[in-house]
């Protein structure tokens, strides 16, 4: 657990330290596919245009008078097709992190939601007069907005 919502004695009970924990946990892991999707879809975008380029000053250029002169140069190498491999398979694990990546926002959303509806059964009495600065301390650590349901 971590030591903020640890340190959250008499504010919070041990159901609601773990709902909180729980959405850190979910917060990050979205942050990371986010960050993972957002890498590897520039990565594959950069280098499919490096060989749309390579492609067009190295061969189409050159060849360009006959198709069958660049469909031939285009099959000669072995590169060539390990290229175009690389660059579909970049893309086909940019959709596979984009789906993960919405999962991930849905179930992070999804417990954020619950927090937020279930607030008067998580802190009563005195403790709902500190819960502010529970919001508060989520809120500056990891930017986890437990004041409106809407994102």
């Amino acid at each position: 657990m971590y030591s903020h919502i640890a340190e959250l004695d008499e504010w919070t009970d041990q159901a609601t330290k773990q709902m909180l924990q729980n959405v850190i946990e979910r917060k990050t892991k979205w942050d990371k596919f986010k960050r993972i999707h957002a890498i590897m879809l520039w990565s594959s975008v950069f280098l499919a245009f490096c060989l749309i380029y390579y492609f067009y000053n190295r061969i189409i250029g050159p060849y360009s008078y006959s198709f069958e002169a660049v469909f031939s140069v285009v099959f000669s190498k072995e590169s060539h097709l390990y290229a175009f491999l690389v660059i579909f398979g970049m893309f086909g694990a940019v959709k596979v992190l984009y789906e993960k990546k919405e999962k991930a926002e849905k179930e992070y959303q999804a417990l954020r939601s619950e927090i937020i509806d279930r607030s008067k059964d998580l802190w009563k009495e005195e403790s709902w007069k500190k819960r502010h600065q529970v919001y508060e301390l989520l809120k500056k650590q990891w930017d986890i907005n437990l004041y409106h349901v809407s994102k």
